[in-house]
């Protein structure tokens, strides 16, 4: 415990310089804005900037929160892919509302996004599946997600089957793989600030436009 605690007080947050933000210069849709900083931390060499949380609730209403890959966003939403046979499919299929997170430390940014998810077609599922790597593929034929599993040694079984599957059979469709796409109601675009003036600028969906509206650090 004493370590522990030695490691998290040691920590500090922002040891670099920060972008600047005004508000005032944004764009009227939260889309426009998301494509800038995410480009931006691209470029800055943030570590995976494509990698977010997502938080579902289960049938209960008990929160639950995964760290999953962005595969797009466009005027529909923010797109990623799941088995819907999956904790987070299930969950979905059950209250589509859910949120997303990106953090990105060494622009001191965070972006957070509310709304409701909804399931893109299966041609456009498929089309997500093949558009990545053998081994995603791979893993996505084994539509096992989320359930019990008995021993690593049956993982690996299951594993091998799999990608031999994958190699013979690029083309395979998984019957599970599911895209999603986040509808946003909400979008939060959150700068850090040395002083602690940290800028919060909301985008709150109102009809077909947004509003826009600062936030209290």
């Amino acid at each position: 415990m004493t370590d522990f605690r030695t490691a998290l007080h040691s920590l500090g947050v922002w040891d670099t310089e920060l972008p600047s933000f005004d508000p005032s210069t944004a764009p009227a849709d939260p889309l426009t804005l998301f494509h800038e900083w995410f480009t931006a931390a691209a470029g800055a060499g943030e570590t995976e900037p494509h990698v977010m949380s997502l938080a579902t609730a289960d049938e209960d209403g008990r929160p639950d929160v995964r760290v999953l890959m962005l595969h797009d966003a466009d005027a529909r939403g923010w797109h990623f892919a799941s088995h819907a046979t999956s904790a987070k499919g299930r969950q979905l299929a059950a209250r589509p509302e859910a949120a997303l997170g990106f953090y990105w430390p060494g622009q001191g940014r965070q972006v957070r996004v509310r709304g409701r998810a909804a399931t893109g077609t299966p041609e456009e599922s498929y089309a997500d599946l093949h558009a990545r790597s053998t081994g995603a593929l791979a893993s996505a034929l084994v539509q096992r997600q989320s359930e019990v599993l008995e021993s690593v040694e049956v993982l690996a079984e299951a594993s091998a089957a799999a990608w031999e599957r994958a190699n013979a059979e690029p083309e395979t469709a998984s019957k599970t793989w599911t895209l999603y796409i986040l509808e946003p109601s909400e979008v939060e675009f959150f700068q850090g600030d040395e002083e602690r003036r940290h800028v919060r600028l909301r985008y709150r969906r109102d009809g077909a436009g947004w509003v826009r509206e600062l936030l209290w650090p």
